[in-house]
């Protein structure tokens, strides 16, 4: 019996065997590998997956679909988790993780930050996600795309745009182009915010209004901003500050006590 994509879960299935192959060779399985694939779907990427791992973790909130995966494939060579993503302790299912999947749109965004919190834990994601999120993503200061996505990810991720995928590869077919993009996590020893959650606050509060000078946005911290040690002219604006130059002005705010 076919299955019927469901719009809560922003259910789109894959099913272009050159997309499928063009993925699979960029996400380059080895035998060994501790993968974890979210959103399995219809298996469109499970079952290429399989032919090159001893095992794969999955996680599927469809309960039908999680059905349908225990009846494809034993539980020592596919490993069902059957949870919203946004719940996952990834950090349980092993070390050096590889995180792959074709993401509901519907949720990209949280999905992103809360695998954030986990990218110690994780060697590298692979994901196919709507192409105007993939160019926020990778855009760099002046462009833009660029915002608060860009920076917080650019903060923890090195990310590359890999291919845009058309909505024919899809059943049904969503209304944008995809992208899929490769997002390796910094080294440990990668400089960090003295304050995670200050750096975050400033970022989401800077790119509140983007259109205005970045002083007028901060009025209310910007006497403890050196903004010339910053590189940060009168006239800039959120989206020309490069994420090294958040970081900096988040900790210049913690190191003021505006800031936790």
């Amino acid at each position: 019996m076919a299955h019927q994509a469901r719009k809560r879960f922003g259910q789109h299935f894959l099913v272009d065997e050159a997309v499928i192959e063009q993925i699979v060779r960029s996400i380059g399985p080895q035998v060994d590998d501790v993968m974890v694939e979210i959103g399995p779907g219809l298996s469109a990427l499970t079952a290429p997956l399989l032919e090159s791992l001893k095992q794969l973790t999955v996680v599927e909130l469809d309960r039908d679909l999680a059905r349908r995966l225990r009846a494809n494939w034993p539980a020592e060579r596919l490993s069902i988790v059957e949870a919203d993503a946004l719940t996952v302790d990834f950090g349980s299912l092993g070390a050096s993780l590889r995180v792959v999947g074709n993401l509901p749109y519907n949720i990209s965004s949280p999905l992103l930050f809360h695998l954030a919190e986990f990218a110690d834990a994780i060697q590298d994601q692979h994901f196919m996600l709507q192409r105007e999120v993939v160019d926020r993503m990778v855009a760099q200061p002046g462009a833009a795309d660029y915002g608060r996505l860009s920076v917080m990810l650019q903060l923890r991720y090195r990310m590359e745009k890999l291919f845009d995928v058309g909505p024919e590869a899809f059943d049904p077919p969503p209304k944008v182009v995809s992208s899929v993009v490769r997002m390796i996590p910094l080294p440990p020893d990668r400089q960090r915010p003295r304050s995670e959650q200050a750096c975050a606050t400033l970022v989401t509060k800077a790119f509140a209004q983007r259109r205005k000078m970045l002083r007028r946005t901060l009025a209310d911290w910007a006497a403890d901003i050196d903004w010339n040690a910053l590189g940060v002219a009168p006239t800039d604006r959120a989206e020309v500050v490069s994420p090294a130059q958040f970081m900096a002005m988040a900790d210049q705010l913690v190191a003021a006590g505006r800031l936790k």
